[in-house]
C-alpha cells in the first residue's frame, strides 16, 4: 500500500493543501518570462524563491508517495522552469559581449602569461639568430626570406629602392592610396589570421610545431631588419614595422601561447585525463584566440591605412608605442572580477 492510499492522505487533499502555491508560482513565472523582473514588485521577487522551494517540497512528497503521473509531470515542469528563471543566468547578448571584453578576454590572456613570455622569447630568438647571421654574411638572407616575399628587397637592392618601399614621402603615400588600401588591408588581415590560427591549431601536437612556426616568424623579421640596418635604414624600418608590429606581434605571441597551453595540457595533464585537460585549456585558449583575431583586425587597419598614410618615422614609433601600452594596460591591469 502506497502512502497515497493511507488513511488521511490522498491526492485530492495533497493538491488542495498546496495548489494555491503552485498557481501563485506559475503566475509569477509567467509574468517574469513575458516582461522580465521589472514586472514584479519587491515582495513578489522575494516570494519567488520561497514558492520555488515549496514546489520542490511538493514534488519530493509526490515522488515519495507515488501520486498520479499527471501531477508529477506538472510539478517537475514547474520546478525546472522555476530553476532556470530564479537561479539560472539570464544575460542578454549585449551583456555577454560586454562581459567578454571587460573580463573574459583579458582574464584569459593573463592566465597565459607564462606561455606568452615563452613565445615572445622564441620570436626574439628567431630575430636574433637571423639578424646576426645576415649581418655577418648577407648571403644568409636568401635562406631566410623567399624571393617571392622579398619583392626585390634583398642585399643587392639600392638604398633608394629600399627607402621607397618604406612608404616615405607624399608621392609614395598617394601611390598607396590609388592602389586600393582597403584591398591591401583585407589581404593582410586574412593572411595574418590564417598564420595565427595555424599556430594555435598546431598546439595539439604537443606545442612543438607552434614553437617552430613562431621561431620562423622571428627568422624572417630578423633577416629583413638586418638588411635595412646594413643599408643605414634600420631606424626607418623600425618605424615602418612599429606602427602595426606592436599589435601584430603581440597577437602572434598570444596565438602561439594559446597553442602552447593546449600542447602543455596534452603532455602534462596532471591528475586529469588528457582529453579533460586539453578541453579545459581549450576553453581559455579559445577566448584568447577570439581576441587575437580582433587584434589582427586592428593591426590590419594600422598596416593597410595607418602605415601608408602616416609617413613620418617618429610618428609611426609614437603610434606603435601607444598601441603597445594600450594592449598591456587592457590585459594586465588588475580588475575586480576575474572569470578566467
Amino acid at each position: 500500500m502506497s502512502a497515497a492510499e493511507l488513511p488521511g492522505f490522498s491526492t485530492s487533499r495533497f493538491r488542495a493543501e498546496r495548489e494555491a502555491d503552485w498557481i501563485a508560482f506559475d503566475l509569477l513565472l509567467t509574468r517574469l518570462e513575458k516582461k522580465g523582473a521589472a514586472a514584479l514588485t519587491s515582495d513578489e521577487l522575494l516570494q519567488l524563491p520561497i514558492l520555488y522551494r515549496a514546489t520542490l517540497s511538493s514534488l519530493s512528497i509526490a515522488r515519495a508517495t507515488s501520486l498520479d503521473k499527471a501531477l508529477l509531470d506538472h510539478l517537475e515542469a514547474l520546478s525546472i522552469r522555476g530553476y532556470f528563471l530564479v537561479y539560472g543566468v539570464r544575460e542578454t547578448r549585449l551583456s555577454r559581449i560586454r562581459r567578454f571584453f571587460r573580463y573574459d578576454w583579458p582574464a584569459a590572456v593573463r592566465a597565459l602569461w607564462k606561455e606568452t613570455l615563452i613565445i615572445a622569447l622564441i620570436i626574439t630568438l628567431g630575430v636574433a639568430t637571423s639578424y646576426s647571421l645576415v649581418a655577418s654574411n648577407p648571403e644568409w638572407y636568401y635562406n631566410f626570406v623567399p624571393e617571392e616575399m622579398s619583392g626585390g628587397r634583398d642585399p643587392h637592392a639600392t638604398v633608394e629602392f629600399l627607402r621607397s618601399t618604406l612608404g616615405h614621402g607624399k608621392e609614395a603615400a598617394a601611390d598607396e592610396q590609388q592602389s586600393g588600401l582597403h584591398v591591401f588591408a583585407t589581404y593582410l588581415f586574412t593572411h595574418n589570421s590564417q598564420v595565427s590560427i595555424l599556430s594555435f591549431a598546431l598546439g595539439f601536437a604537443f606545442g612543438v610545431p607552434t614553437m617552430m612556426l613562431e621561431y620562423y616568424q622571428g627568422i624572417g623579421l630578423g633577416a629583413m631588419l638586418a638588411l635595412f640596418a646594413g643599408k643605414g635604414l634600420g631606424v626607418d624600418f623600425g618605424g615602418w614595422l612599429f606602427i602595426h608590429g606592436t599589435t601584430e606581434l603581440f597577437a602572434a605571441a598570444l596565438s602561439g601561447a594559446a597553442g602552447l597551453r593546449i600542447g602543455a595540457a596534452v603532455v602534462f595533464p596532471g591528475a586529469r585525463g588528457r582529453l579533460e585537460a586539453a578541453s579545459d585549456a581549450g576553453r581559455t585558449a579559445g577566448k584568447v584566440m577570439v581576441g587575437v583575431i580582433l587584434m589582427l583586425l586592428v593591426a590590419g587597419v594600422l598596416e593597410g591605412f595607418g602605415r601608408q598614410l602616416i609617413t613620418d618615422t617618429m610618428l609611426r614609433y609614437a603610434i606603435g608605442t601607444v598601441m603597445l601600452l594600450v594592449w598591456l594596460a587592457y590585459y594586465y591591469i588588475p580588475r575586480r572580477e576575474d572569470v578566467a
